[in-house]
């Protein structure tokens, strides 16, 4: 008996330690095998977003003398294109965390919360490798002597990163619950490409339609990413405190969701 609560203080202690072994391994894993069996593996993942900068690069440089901010087609597009990318792949790939490792959560030792902080922290780390790996191509081709404020660049991905988390982890729940959730998400979330501020300022557009847009919190996402890289441009309109709380909120819906119905949707 005396040895119980010093056996009890042990296990504690040492679980902390098996949750990060645990989300290491669901990273290795994934990491083998999404991008070690694929084509080209992580370069896929460097030359997609390349692709598309450049399209949109030569598309409005076709008729446009220079883009909204500065003189360079790529790094203005890029600064909304990358960050963009980054929610977007987290919303989308934390919502099949469970159905992806659903073989490993039969095991006690692995939660639904380690299959999503895997995912969370090996798809943030992919794309902050592409982001500084295309940022500097540019800087490097274009000969660019950007001055950088590091804190609001830095603040930009972090609000991209919270927001793909807590999506992610509300569409984990209704993917598994809703079987047409996925065509539905797809349909809804297309249009946030167009109106996040990657093609124009927040600025640029009516007072009418910047009240309705303020409430979109990637237009907040992409304007302080922008503010990281063009000294002038002050980005009023943005609110971290928005962008932290709808992440803040659909995460702690998502967790909730799954906390009580994670059991089910394993067992379906």
């Amino acid at each position: 008996m005396p040895n119980q609560p010093i056996e009890s203080t042990v296990a504690a202690g040492l679980r902390p330690l098996t949750t990060l072994r645990t989300i290491v391994a669901l990273m290795l894993r994934e990491m083998a095998t999404t991008y070690g069996r694929s084509p080209g593996g992580y370069l896929w993942a460097v030359l997609e977003p390349v692709g598309g900068i450049a399209i949109l690069s030569i598309a409005f440089s076709m008729f446009l003398h220079r883009p909204a901010l500065g003189t360079n087609f790529p790094l203005f597009y890029a600064t909304a294109y990358l960050p963009f990318t980054l929610y977007s792949t987290l919303s989308v790939k934390l919502a099949q965390a469970i159905q992806f490792s659903k073989p490993l959560l039969a095991y006690p030792a692995v939660t639904f919360i380690d299959a999503i902080l895997a995912r969370f922290l090996l798809n943030t780390l992919t794309q902050i490798v592409v982001f500084l790996v295309v940022i500097g191509g540019i800087h490097l081709i274009f000969g660019l002597r950007a001055t950088l404020d590091m804190p609001a660049i830095l603040l930009g991905l972090t609000m991209a990163a919270a927001l793909g988390l807590g999506v992610g982890t509300l569409n984990c729940y209704l993917r598994a619950v809703f079987p047409l959730w996925d065509t539905i998400w797809s349909i809804v979330n297309r249009p946030l490409f167009i109106i996040s501020g990657v093609f124009f300022l927040y600025e640029s557009v009516p007072q009418a339609v910047q009240r309705l847009l303020w409430f979109n919190p990637l237009i907040h996402v992409t304007g302080e990413m922008r503010r990281g890289f063009y000294p002038t441009y002050e980005a009023a309109n943005v609110s971290p405190a928005y962008v932290f709380g709808v992440a803040l909120t659909t995460l702690a819906a998502g967790l909730l969701l799954l906390k009580r119905a994670h059991r089910d949707i394993l067992n379906d």
